[in-house]
């Protein structure tokens, strides 16, 4: 006991390793000199409608509702977990009234009572010589800590929705608003190409083709108006609300994208990224769970002790009374290799979780490349559309003075019109598709602003 006593420091304990993979590049491919990404990035589109959206998201989404409990039953397992530490300590008590009947072997019988009546306290505590106890409550906080950081990727992701449907509900309206007008400038269209058609100046082909387009422009509009209307539908559940709250959502024109932000450095993302901070706290937690494996392949000491006092009646109750002290050494022999196989078990999970924990952070580099790069080419590509646009206006204006000339016949105009209509439609898409790579960026670099809303939450 004594030499037991005395090793009792040598518990296990998980080896250090370094949490960054040796092959994390220096810098962003597209890195810049830029200005530094703001915590709260979606004030930075300047909407306060926009603002009141993600801070009533945050505070009564259902989902991070959801994470806010199994936050606070991790909490509960950690206490569990801890309460192994200190000696346990139970109350008993006894009340019984035994009736005997003894047949006496002569025609009669006797009958006897016995009462007993009794108290006492017991407890038992196991001595944690080699950190079996100990590396399972540390598990167990760090099991807390991923479903925190899981809380934090839940927020992250919710303001990042809650601003992408409402940039698409901007674009939407623009869109049958853009529609309208086209629509409008068809019908204009079409009435004087009918009244051509009736001075002879015009053939019934032309007036057919015009009609086509009218049709065309309007047959667009109810799929748009439904898809306003599924994504009104959308923001509501993500606010937490029925389907059908009538929302005010009054913004006619989607806001303009600032300059990029600073991405910082790949590094960076280990600590501002909850989801890697997650995957590196699973490791950690898989890590003492090997310890806790390879400390219950040792010999337990267990502590017990219990004081006690019993009568027959109530009044001689603390006449009477024992005390217990034991310890008890339990050591295993042969498990058919149970143990073995636990440990082998807890150290393949130990590498399944590091390779997991590096595929985040690869993933996590390769998110924030993507949205640099398809926001930067999505920037070109709205530069060169916004030229197309420009040369088809000038075709269509063109085309109609010849049309109305004599020159040409309507094909050339009807053309020119309807890819006219159709790049204004694709510019505003182009348009929202760039500020969802910047949503995109944003949610890639992560942040700290969700563990300070956390906080402000558990304060409520």
């Amino acid at each position: 006991m004594v030499l037991m006593l005395a090793s009792s420091c040598a518990t296990y304990a998980p080896e250090q390793r370094s949490q960054a993979p040796p092959e994390l590049p220096q810098t962003f491919t597209l890195y810049e000199n830029t200005a530094p990404s703001p915590e709260r990035w979606w004030e930075s589109f300047g909407s306060a409608e926009l603002n009141g959206l993600v801070e009533e998201a945050l505070k009564d989404n259902l989902t991070l509702k959801q994470a806010y409990s199994r936050l606070d039953q991790s909490r509960a397992l950690v206490t569990k977990a801890g309460s192994d530490r200190w000696p346990d300590l139970e109350l008993t008590s006894e009340i019984s009234n035994t009736l005997r009947r003894t047949d006496t072997g002569t025609g009669s019988a006797s009958t006897s009572t016995v009462r007993k009546r009794s108290l006492g306290l017991a407890s038992s505590y196991e001595l944690d010589l080699w950190g079996e106890v100990k590396s399972e409550y540390l598990s167990a906080r760090f099991d807390m800590e991923v479903t925190r950081e899981e809380l934090n990727t839940a927020a992250l992701t919710l303001a990042s929705e809650v601003t992408l449907k409402w940039l698409e509900a901007i674009s939407v309206r623009q869109q049958l608003e853009l529609i309208d007008n086209q629509l409008e400038t068809n019908l204009i269209t079409l009435e004087l190409i009918e009244l051509r058609f009736r001075k002879g100046a015009a053939t019934v082909l032309d007036v057919f083709q015009q009609r086509q387009a009218v049709k065309e422009t309007e047959s667009s509009i109810p799929l748009l108006e439904a898809q306003l209307q599924t994504l009104k539908h959308e923001i509501a559940v993500l606010l937490g609300k029925p389907p059908r709250t009538r929302l005010s959502l009054g913004s006619a024109h989607l806001p303009t994208v600032g300059s990029i932000p600073d991405a910082g450095v790949p590094a960076d993302l280990l600590s501002r990224r909850p989801d890697v901070r997650a995957a590196g706290l699973k490791l950690k937690s898989a890590d003492w769970m090997v310890s806790a494996a390879r400390a219950d392949r040792l010999p337990a000491v267990r502590l017990t002790g219990s004081v006690g006092y019993s009568a027959g009646e109530w009044s001689g109750l603390f006449d009477n009374w024992v005390r217990v002290l034991a310890a008890s050494i339990t050591a295993p022999l042969f498990d058919g290799g149970n143990r073995r196989a636990e440990v082998k078990r807890q150290t393949q999970v130990v590498e399944e979780r590091l390779a997991a924990y590096r595929l985040a952070v690869f993933t996590a580099i390769m998110e924030v490349e993507d949205a640099l790069v398809n926001e930067r080419k999505q920037g070109e590509y709205i530069a060169a559309l916004s030229d197309r646009l420009n040369i088809v206006r000038s075709t269509l204006t063109e085309a109609l003075q010849r049309y109305r000339k004599g020159l040409n016949d309507y094909l050339p105009v009807l053309s020119a019109l309807t890819s006219t209509q159709r790049l204004e439609r694709t510019l505003v898409q182009a348009r929202l598709q760039r500020l969802n790579y910047r949503v995109m960026l944003h949610r890639a670099l992560g942040g700290s602003w969700m563990q300070d809303e956390l906080q402000n939450q558990e304060s409520n």
